[in-house]
């Protein structure tokens, strides 16, 4: 780090002092200023890796200095020094473009740690790769969220990522997580609506042995495993009330108190959250805590619906196929015209996650190198006749000696479960028919030898 210059900037000698001496002692070259137009002179006359700045200063607020730099340098990471407990003042800085904040007294740890992280930021490095391009789309709104996980790459601002279901929330967060300076950390996504109430404290805090029946050994909690890297909470609108409050104290406190453990742990993690739901309507309807809701939106990103960059589809579908073709160890087919002209008209609520599940059955119900608009059976739109039943679903209700037996005429069934049994017994037969040549056998089965492999795949048959 010898080659890295910080820039301090608070009115109080001492602080500046003890501050200088910190950083100074992890090989970085450190500058100070006692106030605004002082810093604003040394950030003209030298290049800076990082700049640390109190938020009250006799000319200027750190506010102003902040947005000076955004707009001036806008590469230099900048955190802002701000009174004990003023998460309101921090929330502010975060959003004017500050890259962190750490709050008086200034825990030396806590400031080398927020120093090592943002001179991974440094300019030179800025340029070494991002993986954005893994998020598809030639769409000017798609080229919006890549310029716009460019930037919140950068800052240690809690993000809100929202969307409809299937728009590529997860993958957002985790671009967001892989461009910036955590990338070396660990990325923990959390489903949150998935973890039973009663275990939601335990997995995000942890607990100590003892603490309750069967707590056989310490666990460590979410916040803990995703330290030095970031904490994905999909779905945190299905938070219940209770684990609402205690996330919110952790996000402000940067701590965590395991359960059964009498001291909070420091916590070194960046949030970023998502859910398909309004989260605002969610606070109105008094089911989610408007504090907790402004702590987590401190910046909102937006991934647009599929049915509002339908120029995307043809790229979206050749990337799916190309990749279906590797999983099943095929040349996957192409999609003609009307097959893509219908796919641009289908209003997809499901987005790129319902036009993946489309392209896989149209891939196993096609026959040949082409999908054709037929192939798709595209969900019919409300109040229209339901689509004929293809030959794949045919195929599997083929076999009225099934063993699966007759269905029950009462009582719940896990039909699921009963169309595999189904499905496998069929299959089975007329593999046994064929002596196993599984193009005989796909052809009793009325279905290619592309869905035969697909249906094996998905049954486990060799």
């Amino acid at each position: 780090m010898a080659d890295r210059t910080a820039l301090i900037v608070d009115d109080e000698p001492d602080i500046r002092e003890l501050l200088e001496m910190s950083i100074s002692s992890m090989g970085v070259k450190v500058e100070s200023a006692g106030d605004v137009e002082s810093a604003r002179q040394l950030l003209r006359q030298t290049r800076f890796d990082v700049c640390i700045t109190d938020m009250r200063l006799p000319d200027a607020s750190g506010i102003e200095l902040v947005k000076h730099i955004q707009s001036t340098y806008p590469a230099l990471p900048t955190a802002v020094i701000t009174a004990y407990g003023n998460v309101d003042t921090a929330v502010e800085a975060l959003k004017a473009g500050a890259f962190d904040f750490v709050s008086k007294p200034v825990d030396l740890d806590v400031l080398r740690r927020l120093v090592k992280t943002a001179l991974r930021l440094a300019p030179h490095d800025a340029d070494s790769g991002h993986p954005e391009s893994i998020l598809l789309g030639d769409s000017d709104a798609m080229e919006n969220v890549r310029k716009m996980i460019r930037k919140l790459a950068r800052s240690q601002a809690p993000i809100y990522v929202s969307g409809e279901s299937g728009t590529g929330k997860e993958l957002a967060a985790r671009l967001i997580h892989e461009s910036g300076p955590r990338a070396d950390g660990p990325f923990v996504p959390v489903n949150c609506g998935a973890i039973p109430d009663h275990l939601v404290e335990s997995e995000f805090f942890g607990y100590k042995k003892g603490s309750f029946t069967g707590a056989t050994r310490d666990k460590e909690g979410l916040f803990q495993s995703s330290s030095g890297g970031t904490l994905f909470l999909d779905e945190v609108a299905d938070l219940p009330q209770d684990m609402q409050v205690k996330l919110l104290r952790a996000i402000q406190e940067r701590a965590v108190r395991p359960i059964g453990d009498h001291r909070e742990i420091p916590i070194d993690v960046r949030i970023l959250s998502a859910t398909h739901k309004d989260l605002a309507e969610e606070v109105h309807e008094g089911t989610f805590r408007q504090d907790l809701f402004y702590r987590l939106n401190v910046i909102q990103l937006v991934m647009p619906s599929l049915r509002d960059r339908p120029e995307d589809i043809a790229l979206h579908a050749d990337f799916i196929l190309g990749k279906l073709g590797r999983e099943w160890e095929t040349v996957p087919p192409h999609l003609d015209e009307s097959a893509l002209a219908a796919l641009k008209r289908y209003p997809f609520p499901g987005n790129v996650r319902e036009l993946e599940n489309i392209l896989q059955r149209a891939m196993t119900l096609s026959d040949g190198d082409v999908i054709h608009a037929e192939d798709l059976h595209l969900p019919a739109a409300p109040g229209d006749a339901a689509p004929a039943t293809g030959p794949a679903e045919s195929a599997g209700s083929a076999s009225p000696a099934s063993g699966a037996g007759p269905l029950p005429e009462s009582g719940q069934i896990d039909l699921e479960s009963y169309l595999e049994r189904v499905e496998r017994e069929a299959i089975e037969k007329a593999l046994e028919a064929s002596r196993y040549n599984k193009t005989a056998a796909a052809k009793k089965l009325g279905i290619s030898f592309r869905a035969l492999r697909y249906r094996l795949k998905k049954i486990g048959i060799e």
